[in-house]
């Protein structure tokens, strides 16, 4: 080693590097350190320094330099087939006196030599029964490295590398599946029956990993993306029949499962997950399939009973992650035909009870168990025989159950009144995943559970409706509360209008009811803008509250109002009885109404105006809305008022971005009619800032007011260009600027070169203009 004095330098490097909270030092020490791994003159000291280092950090070194040095694909053929030999060799002599991190590097550094040479020489795949023969010898030690050399094995070929293409790597993927990966799942297997005894728990967790690793190959070249639940199905080749259809297979993961260790408990449940996930096709008769089903149904019902284990929340989320398979991958009448399906739906449905009572602690789990009761209801209609499905007595509990726990949730979630990127109000992913079984199991039995949240709604209506009525000095935590727990009702009826489903009654009957939930949101519209509760806009869970509102009318909009609504007498005619909203024009502006408050009231809240800006888009862009929204006096007031006095979203910096969708949506809705005298008188407040803009002088530009005044107008006339979609309207913006404003764009960017910010907007002007 020229560069070093001595191996003991090296060593001491080595330590820094790993081990030192100095960052320069470590810096240091990898600057210096890195030649190892890519210099190819430098592969013969890592083989020293792994035969005559003393610290695990050198022999580290030496062997994360070897695994860089190998992924690159110029290393002749010889000197990869020799540092393998080396390698193997080495972990079967060293092997068990090494570190844990030492002994997996080495091991990564022969399983990526494997793969990068697997079609340059037979002899590459030797690793298979290499990492046997370490099976086979007396030594735990030696038994565990070839169960890791296995595990790293399947892992690596598992995994694309950035060095290596895609297509070779499928290639190869798929050559090592047909040759090793069902042996190497039986041996996983064997491993399991053979340590079920007293052991270390390591040895029970490394064959686990293992099985899960086959488990979770890449079987058909489309990677599964596991954090959906839409991933379907394991698509295992059919020379894995036999193994499955041995009871033994299932029932050894179960076994597993109630082992103290949790991390072996977990990852035999998410073996199972990827057993109650394995392709239909595998059975080629109904008879094995029903069995695999009713072993994993009694393993489960096992589990309820007991509740083992269920205390651990890696656990309990990946139980509830197999319940939802059930449906995923089998029939409603599969399910009925195993003997204890009552008894098995019954623990359940209490389980899910209980979930939503711990609503804290397993709100990211819930979602598998209601999405397997929603795909169960949904199953009902083609249900074919007379043996009764029992989900007419549970679902309904089910369903009050995650209503009452959304309800009572407010209280914890919602007493500071502070933003909570946690809390699913805050966070549309997490209310998305929450609400989507929703409306399957509300529409199930509809009647019912429509009177029930009616039954919370109006009492909550009644105490918000009476606290707009008292003065603004009231007790703001309590009226916070009564926001939150009114939003979540408001989310929940909306996902109910989103999907229209005709399970359990009848077309009519469903537009009345939905009529009757619509009516208690569509009555809160008229509440949440008067008295107290107008001075709340800056409280956090009036925000929460008008978002809901928001998406209620949206969904309710697709529903039953526009070009894609579904005719709906019934439900007219009943919100005529209940608030004397006779049509869709008298809804609309309604509608409209809110968004002209929301527009104007929400200056600094650029949440709330983005999503409303977003309805006002939706209404705008449809044929059929469109046209009956520019009836209405609410819009007319909007397209002749556009200043900042009526609109101070329009001042807020923060806001900025949200003036091109504004004025787009403006524009669009101006070109709807014939004129250039409705244009023009259209566009007197922003020719009024153009003209206090060319009165002002050079050096005023570069003051703040100045600039933003620019930049506005800039982003204002982007979204009116963005709206012109004919010659005729285009010529009416072209005429309103050239060359009357032009000397102004020109001078305003001339002045503004060095500003960041400044000449983005006028750029992406010109980009739509010209």
């Amino acid at each position: 080693m020229s560069s070093m004095e001595s191996l003991a330098q090296l060593e001491v490097l080595c330590e820094k590097l790993y081990n030192s909270r100095d960052s320069a030092e470590r810096a240091h020490a990898e600057s210096t350190l890195k030649c190892f791994s890519e210099n190819r003159d430098y592969i013969s000291q890592c083989q020293y320094i792994l035969d005559n280092a003393s610290t695990p950090y050198a022999l580290m070194l030496a062997s994360t330099s070897l695994v860089k040095q190998v992924s690159d694909r110029s290393l002749s053929l010889q000197l990869r087939l020799d540092i393998r030999n080396y390698v193997m060799n080495y972990l079967a002599a060293r092997g068990p006196k090494l570190q844990n991190f030492v002994t997996i590097s080495l091991i990564q550094l022969a399983c990526r030599i494997t793969k990068f040479g697997w079609f340059d020489d037979d002899r590459f795949r030797e690793i298979f029964k290499e990492a046997t023969d370490f099976l086979a010898l007396a030594s735990q030690d030696h038994y565990l490295i070839g169960l890791k050399i296995l595990n790293f094995l399947v892992m690596e070929m598992n995994q694309a590398n950035s060095a290596m293409p895609l297509t070779l790597h499928r290639k190869i993927a798929t050559s090592f599946k047909d040759q090793f990966l069902l042996q190497i799942f039986q041996i996983s297997l064997t491993s399991l029956h053979q340590l079920k005894s007293e052991v270390p728990d390591e040895l029970r967790r490394v064959p686990i990993s293992l099985a899960l690793r086959c488990l979770s190959f890449d079987f058909v070249g489309s990677p599964v993306d596991e954090s959906s639940e839409e991933f379907g199905t394991v698509q295992l080749p059919a020379s894995w029949r036999p193994l499955l259809q041995d009871p033994s297979t299932v029932q050894i993961f179960f076994d597993y499962y109630k082992v103290n260790d949790t991390s072996v408990s977990k990852e035999a449940l998410e073996c199972l997950v990827r057993l109650a996930s394995v392709r239909r096709s595998l059975f080629v008769e109904d008879p094995a399939r029903s069995q695999f089903l009713s072993h994993l149904m009694s393993g489960t019902r096992e589990i309820l009973q007991t509740g083992q284990g269920l205390a651990d929340h890696g656990n309990y989320h990946e139980f509830c992650r197999l319940l939802g398979r059930f449906k995923v991958n089998y029939q409603l009448s599969e399910l009925l035909n195993v003997e204890f399906y009552g008894e098995w739906l019954g623990l359940v449905a209490e389980f899910t009870t209980k979930s939503l009572l711990s609503w804290q602690w397993a709100s990211n789990s819930v979602y598998y168990l209601l999405s397997l009761w929603s795909r169960l209801v949904t199953s009902v209609p083609y249900l074919k025989g007379d043996t009764p499905s029992l989900l007419d007595e549970t679902v309904p509990k089910i369903t009050e159950g995650f209503i009452t726990s959304r309800i009572n949730s407010v209280q914890a979630s919602f007493a500071d009144n502070s933003p909570d990127p946690d809390n699913p109000l805050e966070n549309a992913e997490s209310l998305q995943d929450q609400l989507e079984s929703l409306p399957y199991l509300c529409r199930f039995k509809y009647e019912s559970c429509s009177l029930f949240i009616i039954n919370i709604m109006e009492p909550l209506l009644q105490a918000y409706t009476a606290r707009s009525r008292l003065p603004a000095s009231g007790d703001a935590a309590e009226l916070s509360v009564i926001e939150g727990q009114i939003a979540w009702m408001v989310h929940i009826i909306a996902a109910i209008l989103k999907i229209r489903q005709t399970v359990g009654c009848s077309q009519d009957s469903q537009e009345l009811f939905d009529a009757e939930l619509a009516a208690r949101v569509l009555q809160l519209i008229n509440i949440t803008d008067t008295g107290v509760h107008a001075q709340r806009y800056q409280e956090i869970s009036k925000q929460r509250l008008d978002r809901a509102i928001l998406i209620f009318v949206q969904n309710f909009r697709r529903s039953y109002v526009g070009d894609q609504a579904m005719h709906a007498s019934k439900l007219y005619a009943r919100l005529s009885e209940l608030l004397g909203l006779t049509d869709h024009l008298v809804l609309l502006n309604v509608i409209v109404g809110k968004i002209a408050t929301n527009l104007k009231c929400y200056a600094e809240c650029e949440d709330v105006i983005d999503h409303t800006l977003s309805l006002f888009l939706e209404l705008a862009s449809g044929y059929m809305t469109g046209k009956l929204i520019l009836k209405l006096e609410s819009t007319k007031f909007i397209i002749a008022n556009h200043s900042r006095e009526n609109f101070p979203f329009l001042e807020e910096y923060r806001c900025v971005r949200s003036r091109t969708n504004f004025y787009y949506i403006l524009g669009c809705l101006v070109f709807m009619e014939d004129g250039p005298v409705k244009f023009r008188s259209f566009m007197e407040p922003l020719l009024q800032v153009a003209v206090n803009l060319e009165a002002s002088a050079d050096a005023a530009f570069r003051t703040d007011v100045v600039k933003y005044a620019f930049t506005g107008l800039m982003r204002d006339l982007r979204g009116i260009a963005m709206a012109t979609n004919s010659r005729r309207t285009y010529g009416l913006l072209f005429d309103w600027l050239y060359p009357s404003r032009m000397p102004l764009l020109l001078r305003a960017i001339s002045l503004l070169t060095d500003e960041p910010e400044s000449p983005h907007p006028y750029l992406s002007s010109c980009l739509n203009l010209f």
